[in-house]
């Protein structure tokens, strides 16, 4: 009763009090404290306590555990990791964008290359053409000289167009593109499962130098040579070493990364792994190294010779009318630009550039497949420091479009009194 009265008086020494005024009426507000008020008319307040009531005391301050620490260092890790992925994606629109452009150099440089040599063969031929009569042709010194004009004009084209190998610079770009895109979803995998180590951001650094030094960006200088004496695979990885085993989350019971059983490289697994490596040599790398060499010098001939047979149809351009000549000069300048139309449609047309580095980048592709098993056989390398088995026998054969079954029908070349060559097809079935 006491704390309901000691409200009500609070309530009513706080609220406004209205008093009379001759002309109306006029508000006269209390400022008085309450607890004053309440005190001058012997009320006092009551004291509420509880027995669960706590002190505040000061808490002495905390330093920072070693886990706050580690996680600070992981963050840093996978910040880095996020960077690199953003790079290499960046990397691969740049490459799909310089590819496209050096693609659409091809065709158009092909079509105005051919026009232009049609068209001058075609002004050669009607140069000797006369009106009647023996005043001749009008026409003849103005076809002769366009005629030889243009020939020269599309013999350097020629000349600079075979040097740079447009199909061939669209196809790097290509290969640049896909490799720099797998390489932005490997990193981000390997954020999403795995926390990632210093290691794991030096190798992400080492594969994109890698990949810039094997797909360039620049035109000149820093172009691949387009005619190699000896053409060898393309090499776009640093040098390979074994990953590191990963520790896999808590919740991940009898994962593949903490199986001992599906760890362990029996002899059985290794024989066969010797053999796919002596096929994949001896056969698939070797195959297509052969072919990229002998395009090497199929586009070797062809670069030479339709600037050539260019520059011999200007020169049979300009000895138009010569009379000790006869007409052996509209004969070579009108076959000559025939010719050389012919060639420069066969070289740029079917685009033996683009061959010819596809090869090359086919045999880079087995080859670092071969790299790979090297290293897991090396006899210096521990058991448990290699691959697990049964992860590189399924990337092996997804890699070469076979089942894991079929790895150990390569067994039996691993002798060395069996050759590679023995072997009915070849290790890889996608190409």
């Amino acid at each position: 009763m006491a704390l309901l009265q000691s409200h009500n008086l609070f309530l009513t020494s706080s609220s406004p009090k209205i008093a009379p005024k001759q002309n109306g009426w006029r508000y006269k507000a209390s400022l008085q404290n309450p607890v004053n008020y309440l005190q001058t008319r012997g009320i006092s307040l009551l004291k509420i306590t509880s027995s669960s009531s706590s002190t505040i005391t000061k808490k002495p301050p905390q330093t920072m555990p070693a886990t706050a620490t580690d996680d600070k260092g992981a963050d840093l890790l996978v910040t880095k990791l996020y960077t690199i992925a953003e790079v290499a994606a960046d990397r691969a629109e740049m490459h799909a964008i310089i590819g496209e452009q050096r693609n659409n150099w091809n065709s158009l440089l092909l079509n105005s290359i051919n026009s232009i040599t049609l068209t001058a063969s075609i002004m050669a031929g009607l140069s000797t053409i006369s009106i009647g009569g023996d005043q001749g042709s009008p026409h003849f010194l103005a076809f002769k000289l366009s005629s030889a004009v243009l020939y020269t004009a599309v013999t350097g084209m020629m000349f600079l167009v075979n040097k740079i190998q447009p199909s061939q610079l669209a196809e790097e770009q290509r290969n640049a593109t896909r490799l720099f895109k797998q390489l932005e979803r490997s990193l981000r995998t390997t954020l999403e499962l795995y926390t990632p180590t210093e290691m794991d951001v030096e190798e992400a650094m080492e594969k994109v130098l890698a990949l810039d030094k094997a797909y360039p960006l620049p035109l000149l200088p820093g172009m691949l040579e387009k005619f190699p004496k000896k053409l060898e695979p393309t090499v776009w990885w640093p040098k390979l070493q074994l990953p590191k085993r990963r520790v896999v989350p808590h919740n991940m019971t009898n994962s593949i990364g903490n199986n001992e059983k599906s760890i362990r490289w029996n002899e059985e697994v290794e024989e066969g792994m010797r053999g796919l490596l002596k096929v994949l040599k001896e056969k698939d790398e070797d195959q297509y190294v052969w072919f990229g060499n002998l395009f090497v010098k199929i586009n070797k001939c062809l670069a030479i010779s339709g600037p050539s047979l260019a520059g011999l149809a200007a020169v049979g351009a300009g000895l138009i009318g010569t009379p000790a000549l006869g007409q052996w000069p509209v004969l070579l300048a009108v076959m000559g630009g025939v010719l050389a139309t012919a060639v420069n449609t066969l070289e740029h047309g079917f685009q033996i550039g683009m061959l010819l580095e596809m090869f090359r980048n086919c045999a880079g592709f087995y080859k670092k497949l071969g790299e790979e098993i090297e290293l897991n056989l090396d006899e210096s390398t521990e058991m448990e420091k290699r691959e697990n088995v049964e992860l590189f026998e399924m990337q092996m054969a997804l890699q070469l479009g076979r089942r894991v079954s079929e790895l150990k029908d390569f067994a039996p070349y691993a002798s060395p009194s069996v050759k590679g060559d023995e072997f009915q097809g070849f290790a890889g079935k996608l190409f």
